[in-house]
C-alpha cells in the first residue's frame, strides 16, 4: 500500500508534557514526495571544524570520514566571492552511512555572523538544533560541560505518550545546538539500531513564524508524510521547558509542533515549532553562507528535473547547480530551495 492509498489512521494521542502536550499523530495524504529517502547529511558552518568535531568524536563516538579544502565549484555554489576558500570535515557515526555532519570553515568569505544569536525558541528563522538519542545523559552532560559546551536549561523530564524521557539541548561553539533525548522506558525500537552513547541525528528542528505555512510547505510542496502535528498547547503547571521558555510562562505560552519525513522511519525527520505568546526576532534572511550555524540539510534524490518541476509549479524558489565537485572525485548535481523561514534544503543526484 502506497502513502497515497493509505488511509489517514490516527495512531493514538501523543502526550508530551512541557513541550507539545497532546497531539494527534495521523498519517496524512499529501502530494507525491520529492524524494523517498531520508536526509543524508547536515551542513554546519563553524569557525573551527576540529573544535566542533570533538563533541561528536569524543562523546558521540563519530569518526571523520574525510577532510580537506572545498572545491571552487562548491564555493561558487554557496554564492561566495571569488577569493573565498573553505575547509570541511565530514563526520559520521561508526555504524551508519547516513546521518553525516559536514562541518565547514569558510575563509576570506566576508563578514560571518550568527544565523540565530542566542538560543531563544521564540525567535524564528533558519535551523534551531540537531536531535540525537543518547544513553546516560547525565554522564554526557558532565563531559560536554567539561569540553566547553553549555546548556540553556538543566536536564528536563519529558513524557511523550508512553515514553518517559529526559532531554537537554547542548550548545557548542558558534551556537551549534544538539538536542539530546534519553528514553527511560519503554526500550527504543529496534529500528533505531545499536549505539554506544549517541545515535546519528534523527531530526532537525526549525523555529517558525507560522506553523501552518511551514507545515504546508513540507507536506504539500515537498509531499512529506506526517509523523504528527497539532494545535498549540501549554503545560498544566509551571515546569522546566527544554527549549528555554521561562518556567513561569509555560502555562501561558503555547507551543505548536509538527514533524514530517519523506518516508516513515526513525531517521530523516524534519520538525517545525512555533511558540505562541512570545514575540521575537525573525532571522530568516541570515540562513546563508558564510554565516555561522546549521546551514543546510541534504537529501539524496533520483530525479532532480522532476523535483525542480514540482517545486516551481508550487511557486517555490529553486536554484540549480550542475557538476559540483565534492570530495573523493564525486561530482554531483545539486538543487536548492528554502523553507518559508529561510532554512536551506538541498537535493543531490550523484553521477559516476
Amino acid at each position: 500500500m502506497t502513502k497515497r492509498d493509505r488511509p489517514a489512521v490516527t495512531t493514538g494521542v501523543l502526550c508530551r508534557a512541557v513541550i507539545i502536550g497532546c497531539l494527534s499523530a495521523a498519517a496524512l495524504a499529501s502530494a507525491n514526495p520529492v524524494t523517498t529517502q531520508p536526509w543524508r547529511e547536515v551542513v554546519v558552518s563553524v569557525t573551527d571544524t576540529a573544535r566542533t568535531a570533538r563533541f561528536f568524536e569524543e562523546i558521540g563516538g563519530f569518526i571523520t570520514l574525510d577532510s580537506g579544502a572545498l572545491s571552487r565549484s562548491e564555493i561558487d555554489a554557496w554564492g561566495l566571492p571569488s577569493g573565498a576558500q573553505g575547509h570541511y570535515q565530514l563526520l559520521a557515526p561508526k555504524h551508519s552511512p547516513d546521518g553525516r555532519i559536514r562541518l565547514i570553515d569558510f575563509d576570506n568569505s566576508g563578514y560571518q555572523q550568527p544565523m540565530r544569536p542566542g538560543a531563544r525558541a521564540w525567535d524564528s528563522g533558519c535551523y534551531f538544533s540537531l536531535m540525537v538519542r543518547v544513553k546516560d545523559i547525565e554522564a554526557i552532560y558532565h563531559d560536554a560541560i567539561a569540553m566547553g559546551w553549555w546548556t540553556e536549561t538543566p536536564i528536563a523530564p519529558l513524557q511523550f505518550g508512553d515514553s518517559s524521557l529526559r532531554i537537554v539541548i547542548f550548545k557548542g561553539p558558534d551556537g551549534l545546538q544538539v538536542q539530546s533525548y534519553e528514553r527511560l522506558s519503554p526500550p527504543l525500537p529496534a529500528a533505531v539500531g545499536q549505539f554506544e552513547r549517541m545515535t546519528r541525528p534523527f531530526n532537525v528542528m526549525q523555529m517558525v513564524a507560522d506553523h501552518s505555512a511551514a507545515y504546508q510547505f513540507f507536506s504539500e510542496v515537498l509531499g512529506f508524510d506526517t509523523f504528527y502535528t497539532g494545535p498549540p498547547v501549554t503545560a498544566p503547571q509551571p515546569m522546566v521547558s527544554p527549549i528555554g521558555i521561562p518556567t513561569a510562562l509555560t502555562t501561558e505560552v503555547g507551543y505548536q509542533a509538527g514533524i514530517v519525513y519523506p518516508v516513515p522511519g526513525e531517521y530523516g525527520r524534519m520538525e517545525m515549532i512555533q511558540v505562541h505568546g512570545l514575540s521575537g526576532e525573525n532571522y530568516r534572511h541570515r540562513c546563508r553562507a558564510p554565516n555561522l550555524g546549521i546551514l543546510a540539510v541534504r537529501f539524496p534524490a533520483t530525479d532532480l528535473d522532476a523535483i525542480e518541476t514540482q517545486l516551481r509549479s508550487s511557486g517555490q524558489p529553486v536554484v540549480r547547480f550542475n557538476t559540483v565537485a565534492w570530495p573523493n572525485d564525486e561530482i554531483v548535481d545539486l538543487l536548492e530551495t528554502q523553507s518559508p523561514d529561510g532554512a536551506l534544503i538541498q537535493f543531490f543526484d550523484a553521477n559516476p
